[in-house]
């Protein structure tokens, strides 16, 4: 089998399995291990998968704007939002990191919720507003425009200045093994000082980031207490219950 095929049929597999072995590859392709782990390592080069050991899996499917993907999966963010809208009681100090689905449970804050929030996030900040019981804490810090987020060494300070009842975190790609990643350092940064920061950590993502991973790494999968999807019954998410993580 020519180099281009194998490689072809290397992300054919991982499109439909998710994840791909280096021993299974040998023997499907009939090449040495060592083929399969340069076939690997080229593919991740090319940024179309994430190399871990014994294998690859895929990143996560994250290609859009923030404005983009406000509108993506919008009736599985609401589903999500009312799940995380149960875990919130008055009196308690939360963080809320940025994001589509964190900005779909602030849409949906009764107006008799009372809490103070902690946020890098601008349209968080813009939602909260007008909101008559919620405290906004905005960390400051520079504001990436793409993401809407604030981040750098001044929002990490901030956040490590307080400790919260709750931590809701958007995330961009999730792996039971190679835990909490994301595409940008300074964002990684900070959700790791949000994790750090809270005494439980609720991660908010749609099935598609599930068994995914991104350069930069976040936390260890054991720093998420709570999993919020819009699938919690896929099969796929049993290796984060055998854990110890509650899958809402």
């Amino acid at each position: 089998m020519l180099r281009e095929e194998r490689l072809d049929y290397i992300l054919k597999k991982l499109k439909a399995d998710h994840k791909v072995l280096q021993a299974e590859l040998s023997t499907d392709l009939q090449v040495s291990e060592d083929t399969v782990r340069r076939d690997l390592e080229s593919l991740a080069q090319d940024g179309l998968l994430i190399k871990v050991r014994g294998g690859a899996i895929p990143h996560s499917p994250n290609p859009y704007s923030f404005k983009e993907r406000i509108l993506l999966h919008e009736h599985d963010k609401q589903l999500m939002a009312q799940k995380a809208l149960s875990l919130l009681k008055n009196g308690q100090t939360i963080i809320l990191d940025g994001g589509t689905s964190t900005l779909m449970l602030v849409k949906l804050f009764p107006p008799g919720l009372q809490l103070t929030v902690i946020t890098n996030s601008v349209p968080i900040v813009a939602q909260l507003m007008e909101h008559p019981g919620v405290e906004v804490i905005f960390t400051g810090g520079r504001i990436f425009k793409d993401s809407q987020v604030a981040s750098g060494l001044d929002t990490i300070r901030m956040i490590r200045r307080v400790r919260a009842d709750l931590c809701f975190l958007g995330i961009c790609s999730l792996h039971p093994i190679v835990g909490v990643t994301g595409l940008d350092l300074e964002e990684a940064e900070v959700k790791s000082a949000m994790v750090e920061s809270a005494n439980r950590v609720v991660a908010l993502g749609t099935s598609d980031k599930m068994g995914t991973a991104e350069p930069f790494k976040v936390c260890e999968i054991t720093g998420i207490d709570t999993i919020i999807t819009d699938q919690p019954e896929d099969e796929a998410l049993q290796p984060y219950i055998n854990l110890g993580i509650q899958v809402l």
